[in-house]
Formats: C-alpha cells, sequence, structure tokens
C-alpha cells in the first residue's frame, strides 16, 4: 500500500492511497487538473480510480469532485448528510447522482482490496468523518478538520504505519492576525481546527514503533507556516509524556502546491 499528498492546506486537500489494484483518493479539493497531474507523478490516470471518499462538503474538499465525476464516472464515498449535501452544491455542476455511495461511521467497507472505516470527527459540517485504510496488516489514515480530540480519535488513529494529521494553525498568529472575530472563534472552537501544540499532543497519544511516517496536513494560509508547523509539533512531542521523541519518526509537512513524498506501507 502507498500513500502521497497531492494537496494539502486550507486551500485544497486531495490525498492518495493505494494498492497495486485498487486506488483511492480521500477528497477532492483542487480543480481536476491538478489531480490528474498529481495522478500521472506517481503513474496513473484519473480512469484507474476505484473510489473518492468525501470527509464533509467544504468547498476545500469538493472543488475538483465534479469534474471528475463526470469525466471518469467513478464511484464517490460520504455520509449520507454529506452526499445530500453534495448533490445539491452548484458549482460542481451536474453529474450523476448515481455515483454517490453513503457510508456510515464506524462501519467498515472495501473499495476493491482496501478496507476503510469511517470515523466521527467534530467540524462544522453535516455529518463529517475521517478515514482510515487497511489492507492486510497495514493501515493508514486522514484525520484532518477536527476542532478537538477525544479517547475515540485517538482510538481510531492506533497502530497506524502512515498518518496525515491535521496541524491547522499557530494560536498566537490566529488570535493576532487579520480574521474577524466569529471566524476565529470557529476555527479555535470544538467544531473547528487542531492547532500545532493540539496535534502534537494527539501525536503522543498514537506514536509506536512501527509508525513509519507522520504528515502534518491542512496548514492554514493565513495562520501558520511550514517551519512553524514542523517545529510546535516536534516541540509538543519531546516534552509529551509519550516514551518517544520527535527524532524517532519520519515528519514532514504536506504542502499546499505540491506533492509529498510517497510513503509505501
Amino acid at each position: 500500500m502507498r500513500m502521497v499528498s497531492i494537496a494539502s492546506g486550507s486551500s485544497g486537500n486531495c490525498i492518495y492511497i493505494g494498492s497495486d489494484d485498487t486506488h483511492i483518493l480521500v477528497d477532492a479539493g483542487i480543480s481536476n487538473k491538478r489531480i490528474e497531474q498529481g495522478l500521472n507523478e506517481i503513474g496513473l490516470k484519473g480512469s484507474e480510480l476505484s473510489g473518492i471518499l468525501i470527509t464533509h462538503e467544504h468547498s476545500d474538499h469538493i472543488k475538483g469532485l465534479g469534474v471528475l465525476a463526470r469525466k471518469h464516472h467513478i464511484p464517490i464515498y460520504g455520509t449520507q448528510e454529506t452526499l445530500e449535501e453534495i448533490a445539491g452544491t452548484g458549482s460542481l455542476g451536474k453529474f450523476d447522482t448515481g455515483l454517490l455511495t453513503p457510508v456510515r461511521p464506524d462501519v467498515d467497507f472495501f473499495v476493491g482490496d482496501l478496507r476503510v472505516k469511517p470515523f466521527r470527527i467534530d467540524h462544522d459540517a453535516v455529518n463529517p468523518v475521517a478515514y482510515r485504510v487497511q489492507r492486510g496488516e497495514k493501515s493508514v489514515a486522514v484525520a484532518t478538520d477536527m476542532g478537538h480530540f477525544d479517547q475515540y480519535i485517538i482510538e481510531h488513529l492506533q497502530g497506524l504505519d502512515a498518518v496525515l494529521l491535521e496541524s491547522n494553525h499557530d494560536v498566537r498568529m490566529l488570535e493576532t492576525g487579520p480574521y474577524p472575530y466569529y471566524l476565529k472563534r470557529r476555527i479555535l472552537g470544538d467544531h473547528g481546527h487542531l492547532s500545532n501544540e493540539t496535534a502534537g499532543r494527539l501525536l503522543n497519544c498514537i506514536l509506536h514503533d512501527k509508525l513509519k511516517k507522520i504528515f502534518l496536513g491542512h496548514l492554514s494560509k493565513e495562520n501558520n507556516y511550514e517551519e512553524l508547523a514542523y517545529e510546535t509539533v516536534r516541540l509538543e512531542i519531546d516534552e509529551g509524556d509519550s516514551p518517544y521523541g520527535a527524532s524517532d519518526f519520519s515528519i514532514s509537512v504536506a504542502g499546499r502546491d505540491r506533492m509529498s513524498e510517497i510513503v509505501y506501507v
């Protein structure tokens, strides 16, 4: 199984996960052109996709979905409420709504030879989920757009081989930045986004010997920057209660405008 971030950030998200025979995207929040370019870089075409897993209906997660669906007729998975929102999103244009395939949190399903588990997250969307994807003994997860984490989240992120985890903002940058007050409250709230510090604290709860790769994703363009996210998360790990240090793991930031490295697990 392999995993690569095609794009991750507050302006658009698209993560590829696949095996030799099955190829899926988690979200399609960038243009179809960029999605296809990213797939081409790893030797794939859009027509080879087996499915698209949608976490929630915000535009930075579904922007390219309409074109992708019309062009390649790919099944689209999401919670029933999320799919209803997608079907009513005029900016996506018309596409075959028969492609919309509802899933339920904590109920596993298969896309080809990949076992997928959606699990609940708290975000200001109708019924958002994160996804854990498994093949055999190997598993990866994409977990972003969470206002906070709890034991339920921790349990669903145990035993991973690779993870893309939200590290959205620096709290001080957000609080002193140009965003209006209501938006600052939204981002900092329980249905907003994980800060760099909170991402580090969550990682402390899920670190283990076989965790091969940590991607920090969904960085805010206005309230974060890559070096700050990276160093803050590393510091939280080093100062945390886990027996591990940041240098025990491969940690990198998934960029908004560039492909990440390909991780094989």
